[in-house]
């Protein structure tokens, strides 16, 4: 299983997941909001604040329905610079989904350390091609898709030598039902490509993303918002702060629950040791005598011999008298 390296964040098996606050459109085009929205996301435990970097012509023809909001929503490279200064002042990993060229460049103009492809752009080869191709780590959804496209884009970004690849699983529709979701999607993508793979939750709730994780999940996305009442297109499917901050602590909590995986006692277990048993007598056993199933019984604690040699002590000689309810040792055969 590969793992990928963003800044100082390692992803994959063994290392703790990796939380994108989604802002994608929910700052309304406003810069302030915008700022607001990436303090906040950082309070609540987010890795990284993602946004939507596109150019609204390169992504509608100017007839359709949604080219006036999109266009809207658009900031000037200035505010983008400002934003992404901004982030990186509060600590936190400023990204965007890229949706052409131009935004590819200008977003690895900003120095952020990583890309996103939107689920809409998983089959958009040529994007993808162009991406791969800055060598810089992309976590890539995989929403509306089979899994065929999915090693489409997987082996774009291989031909051109770029393994720095995260896939993340996607219920592409808003809002997702908890019964649609499919999460051992995400262990199947994991062993069909080798790779990270995260989830990109799109339920009202926190079960599916915290769930996610349980079931190996590197990378979660969720929506995140100041306000559900705040217009806007995705503003009631995302959570608002104190929700986030609520998945992102269920998220360790879990990730401390999942462990090594090694099954071995714990040190917390030993003091609870007494509840296991051992072969005891059940009655004065004399110097001399041969042991049978009436001399012997199973209790607590485990301080003698183990219950699974109970067979194996009939017929041996005990070298000392054994007192009722003695432990038997092996010292005294």
């Amino acid at each position: 299983m590969n793992e990928i390296k963003i800044y100082d964040y390692k992803i994959g098996k063994g290392h703790r997941t990796f939380v994108i606050a989604e802002i994608g459109l929910n700052h309304n085009g406003d810069i302030d909001l915008a700022k607001k929205m990436i303090q906040e996301a950082k309070i609540c435990g987010a890795d990284a604040a993602k946004f939507q970097m596109f150019n609204t012509e390169e992504l509608y023809p100017r007839h359709h329905d949604h080219f006036e909001m999109f266009e809207s929503l658009q900031f000037l490279e200035e505010e983008w610079r400002e934003i992404s200064d901004f982030a990186d002042k509060k600590d936190i990993i400023f990204t965007a989904s890229v949706f052409d060229k131009d935004s590819v460049d200008f977003l690895n103009e900003l120095n952020s350390p990583m890309f996103k492809v939107a689920s809409g752009d998983l089959t958009h080869i040529p994007l993808l091609d162009y991406i791969s191709k800055k060598k810089k780590p992309t976590v890539i959804s995989t929403g509306l898709s089979n899994i065929s496209e999915v090693d489409d884009a997987v082996e774009t970004f291989y031909s051109n030598d770029n393994r720095e690849i995260c896939l993340l699983h996607c219920i592409s529709n808003y809002p997702s039902s908890l019964d649609n979701l499919n999460l051992n999607v995400i262990e199947t993508l994991k062993k069909a490509f080798g790779v990270p793979v995260g989830f990109s939750d799109h339920t009202l709730g926190i079960t599916a993303p915290v769930t996610a994780v349980a079931l190996g999940a590197d990378i979660i996305e969720k929506h995140f918002t100041l306000d559900r009442e705040i217009d806007g297109p995705d503003q009631k499917l995302s959570l608002p702060p104190d929700m986030f901050e609520k998945m992102v602590q269920y998220i360790i909590g879990i990730e401390d629950g999942l462990g090594d995986g090694l099954k071995k006692p714990l040190e917390d277990e030993k003091m609870i040791q007494r509840a296991r048993r051992s072969i005891t007598a059940r009655k004065t056993i004399k110097k001399g005598d041969k042991i049978t199933i009436d001399d012997l019984k199973i209790t607590r604690p485990e301080d003698g011999i183990k219950p699974k040699f109970f067979q194996a002590l009939f017929g041996k000689k005990a070298k000392k008298t054994i007192k009722e309810d003695e432990p038997l040792k092996w010292e005294h055969f």
